[in-house]
């Protein structure tokens, strides 16, 4: 039976504190697609420990490397080895186009929410270039049946940009080592675009170069250099102490190894926190966060866009303070572990704040706001959602978060961090 965290902090709301983070989530899964594909001649350094990265460090390690390189003989036989990622969305969409360049017969599957998640854009893709993907279940949805390693029938494909970067991300990976190399034009406006940076950018460490004109970005046929790949932690978990510098009285928090110059798109939380008064310092070993005091008030529609996964926090940090902000590019959310707008309405509405949603623009009304004795706030299965939340107990006497080992997917040490700087934090 899942378990819930009973979060509390007594006394004074003065939090100082050094938070050594775990590596990225996003760096880590593209890093490990990157050394599978380069049979190991790519190695990765600082692997995070968070669900998602072990889900799918396990997994590769099991497939293992030999037989990946495309013009092998497809297997002949109707046995599909069954790859199953859990709740691991990133994974989903990244063996989606490995598993099509591997040789094999796969089952690429997971959780019954993830069966709910669409990928027909990335699989109509794939089928373009060659693949041999049908799905299994519903259409447009997984669990998939993939055969390799695919047969390439062109080098260029068209895929919308407004959906998920990580379904471009997945298509860029396995490029070098198709025979063709591929072109990708993107349709319509790019969402997450410092994640398809961050791609490029690990590619280009290891040796494979592209090009980027307009909409359209082109990989050649290479091969991977040898090289290290070094993962820096994570900017969205860094996100969480932002989130509680700024519900604090007082913060001092020292977060080391983290990049100033950062290919991760999370790492904006510095600029946008400084609208709730909270200033970014670089230090010896990483950055130092600080409240200041200097919460401002602005009419300014704040656009997320690019850091999607850092609307929970932002969102509630807003509402908590009482600031009627508004929103645009949340569009992804509803395709996340769950629903995150619905999530969002769901549980402030607990603590009297509205979040409502005319033509694309989602806009905080915190005119009834308000702080009872004890709110318990549900996660929806989201590991955001218990993040995002967990930091209004230095405004609640206690709030209590369902399913508190949600947290694992990225963060899985984030209770024990939270008691390092101050929190009281009970399993019930």
């Amino acid at each position: 039976m899942s378990k819930n965290a009973l979060v509390s902090f007594k006394g004074t709301k003065n939090i100082n504190t050094e938070i050594q983070l775990t590596g990225s989530k996003s760096e880590c899964n593209r890093a490990l697609i990157i050394s599978a594909l380069s049979k190991k001649l790519v190695k990765v350094e600082n692997l995070s420990n968070a669900a998602d990265t072990v889900t799918l460090n396990g997994i590769l390690n099991k497939l293992g490397v030999e037989g990946s390189e495309l013009g092998d003989a497809k297997l002949k036989t109707a046995n599909s080895e069954l790859v199953d990622v859990g709740p691991a969305g990133t994974a989903m969409r990244f063996l989606s186009a490995y598993l099509s360049a591997k040789n094999g017969n796969f089952l690429l599957t997971g959780t019954e929410r993830m069966k709910q998640r669409p990928i027909g854009i990335l699989v109509e893709a794939l089928k373009t270039i060659g693949a041999d993907i049908s799905y299994a279940e519903a259409e447009g949805f997984p669990p998939l049946n993939i055969v390799g390693p695919l047969n390439q029938k062109t080098a260029e494909v068209k895929i919308k940009g407004d959906i998920s970067s990580q379904y471009i991300s997945a298509l860029l990976m396995i490029a070098p080592i198709l025979p063709q190399g591929l072109t990708l034009e993107i349709e319509g406006e790019l969402t997450s675009k410092p994640y398809v940076d961050m791609t490029l950018d690990m590619l280009a460490e290891v040796g494979i170069a592209h090009s980027w004109s307009g909409n359209s970005i082109s990989i050649k046929p290479q091969v991977f250099k040898p090289g290290t790949l070094v993962v820096e932690p994570d900017w969205s978990a860094a996100s969480y102490w932002y989130s509680i510098a700024a519900l604090a009285d007082e913060a001092e928090i020292s977060l080391p190894a983290l990049k100033e110059k950062s290919l991760q798109g999370d790492s904006q939380i510095k600029n946008i926190m400084k609208i709730f008064g909270i200033a970014t310092s670089k230090t010896n070993n990483g950055i130092a966060i600080s409240n200041l005091g200097l919460s401002l008030d602005t009419k300014e529609v704040l656009d997320l866009k690019t850091c999607p996964d850092l609307a929970q926090t932002i969102v509630v940090i807003a509402a908590a303070l009482g600031k009627n902000m508004a929103f645009t590019g949340l569009e992804t959310l509803k395709i996340k572990e769950t629903d995150r707008i619905a999530a969002l309405q769901n549980e402030l509405a607990k603590i009297g704040v509205t979040f409502t949603e005319d033509n694309l623009v989602y806009t905080l009304n915190t005119d009834n706001l308000h702080f009872p004795d004890k709110v318990t706030f549900a996660t929806y299965e989201d590991h955001r959602m218990a993040m995002a939340f967990a930091p209004l107990a230095l405004l609640i006497n206690e709030v209590e978060i369902e399913e508190m080992q949600v947290v694992e997917k990225s963060y899985p040490y984030y209770w024990e961090d939270l008691k390092k700087a101050g929190f009281e934090v009970r399993e019930i």
